[in-house]
């Protein structure tokens, strides 16, 4: 340890990281819940699934069944499985390399975009919970497949264990083994709830009042799209009669022709106003208010809007399915990818699976401005344009420019000067001199620092004993050592801008 190091520790010595889990919501500490011990179950804190649906998430299936929520959730999900998915070694060993080969064939095995696709409903739900299923192969241990299970089969405890709900354990759930299932969790504000907090919370009520208004604007189509019959009869009409007469006005949207009782008269009432235009606009305004909640924006979903709009909107898309690429491999990646290279890698770095969500790059348009920085004095590199453009490049030989005139001979040859930056630096000598003479008197400064460090009972005896350790400090040959330096530096400068340097 260097002697300023040791300075900075005596002088600025922190106190040591507290290293225990403070705001846990064990024994009391989280009043949001109240009192949980680590094997207690903890309940989703979703306030629309614990009003409304009693903590099930049947619930949720109800809205996920609405076709502009189908439909739109559909969009983000096979634009996420469409992303190719490549596997990137951790490191450059022979090792790194084989971990990420096998990380590969076990995703084109198990079928990557089939679990990605089905792992992707715990950002509508959630969470999502899936099984590995382990085999082996030879002398490695492979993932046969990987099974997305019913989240509603699982449940938290306390301290964040997941359990599997069984008949013989069905509020507390049994145990599971480790390194055996894979899941995430998303959308909550912060990491006490375990279930998350998905997209079906918040598409709840758009889709109940959708519902409520289609009911009422087909009974107005109903009421308003074709007359109400009417019927009339005289006073002392018996119910028997009044009866026959409602069965027949009853008769007249479906009878070419009815008979009625002597003295009864009929006709047919026509709507004076309809409202169905109110019901339309409710019903299209919360199909674009699902959009915006699932896509972000309404213009891959409705035909609204310039083509200026309509890119800036699909970008909001994109950033989507990037945001649920990262969520899904990277919880991939820091479970079971870190479980196949433990067992069958020890000590190789972990590989990464990751989808490439960024659109292409217009080969074009680059090309044209390579070609631009070209005229500016800057070309890329061999290995870039391999990297670019692909493929395999060679050199182009350009033919050599006719000679004109007379050949150059020695005589009629021009002079030629030495370039200014490779003239020899004249001070050069002077600062290795400088730097030999310091150094001794550098060395005679701080070895009573040192030594005072080492022998100072505490802290603050040495602090009061460094003020009294120079009492006879010649200061002479510090200041000569000084002016020196300052004359060496004035050369140095005067000969760079000189030189051109």
């Amino acid at each position: 340890m260097s002697l300023l190091t040791r300075l900075k520790t005596a002088f600025f010595a922190a106190p040591s990281p507290e290293r225990r889990e403070v705001a846990t919501t064990l024994d009391g500490q989280d009043l949001t819940r109240g009192y949980l011990r680590a094997m207690d179950r903890l309940e989703p804190q979703d306030t629309v699934l614990q009003q409304h649906g009693s903590g099930n998430y049947d619930l949720y299936q109800a809205v996920l069944d609405d076709w502009q929520v189908r439909s739109t959730f559909q969009q983000r999900q096979l634009a996420l499985t469409a992303c190719e998915w490549t596997v990137e070694p951790g490191g450059s060993k022979r090792a790194d390399r084989y971990a990420a080969d096998h990380l590969r064939e076990a995703l084109t095995h198990i079928g990557w975009d089939r679990v990605s696709q089905a792992m992707h409903y715990g950002v509508f739900y959630g969470f999502a919970v899936a099984e590995c299923l382990w085999a082996k192969d030879g002398a490695t241990i492979a993932l046969d497949a990987v099974k997305v299970r019913d989240r509603q089969r699982f449940a938290f405890l306390a301290n964040g264990e997941l359990r599997l709900l069984t008949l013989q354990d069905a509020w507390r759930g049994e145990a599971l083994p480790e390194r055996k299932f894979w899941a995430f969790q998303t959308g909550s504000d912060h990491d006490d709830e375990p279930y998350g907090l998905g997209l079906a919370h918040t598409l709840y009520w758009p889709v109940r009042f959708k519902k409520g208004g289609l009911k009422f604007w087909l009974i107005a189509a109903e009421k308003y799209g074709s007359p109400t019959a009417a019927g009339w009869f005289p006073p002392g009409t018996s119910a028997a009669d009044q009866q026959r007469l409602l069965a027949a006005l009853q008769r007249i949207q479906t009878d070419a022709a009815l008979i009625l009782p002597e003295g009864m008269r009929t006709e047919l009432l026509e709507a004076k106003r309809s409202s169905t235009l109110d019901y339309e606009r409710l019903c299209v305004y919360l199909d674009q208010a699902v959009a915006k909640i699932v896509l972000g924006q309404v213009m891959t979903s409705e035909a609204v809007g310039g083509q200026y709009k309509a890119e800036v909107q699909n970008t909001v898309r994109r950033e989507l399915i990037k945001a649920d690429a990262d969520l899904i491999c990277e919880s991939f990646n820091r479970s079971v990818v870190r479980w196949l290279t433990d067992w069958n890698y020890p000590g190789a770095a972990y590989p990464r699976v990751y989808r490439q969500t960024e659109a292409d790059e217009d080969l074009n348009a680059r090309a044209e401005r390579e070609q631009r920085l070209f005229t500016l004095g800057y070309r890329p590199t061999l290995q870039t344009i391999i990297d670019t453009y692909g493929g395999d490049w060679e050199a182009v030989n350009t033919p050599e420019p006719a000679e004109t005139g007379n050949p150059v001979t020695e005589q009629n040859q021009a002079p030629t000067f030495a370039d200014p930056g490779d003239l020899p630096d004249p001070t050069a000598p002077l600062t290795e001199r400088l730097g030999q003479t310091a150094e001794p008197l550098m060395q005679a400064l701080l070895a009573p620092i040192e030594k005072l460090l080492d022998e100072a009972e505490s802290l603050e005896a040495f602090r009061e004993q460094l003020l009294t350790l120079y009492p006879d400090l010649d200061v002479k040959a510090f200041a000569t050592l000084m002016g020196e330096a300052l004359a060496v530096a004035e050369l140095t400068g005067r000969f760079e801008v000189q030189d051109g340097r």
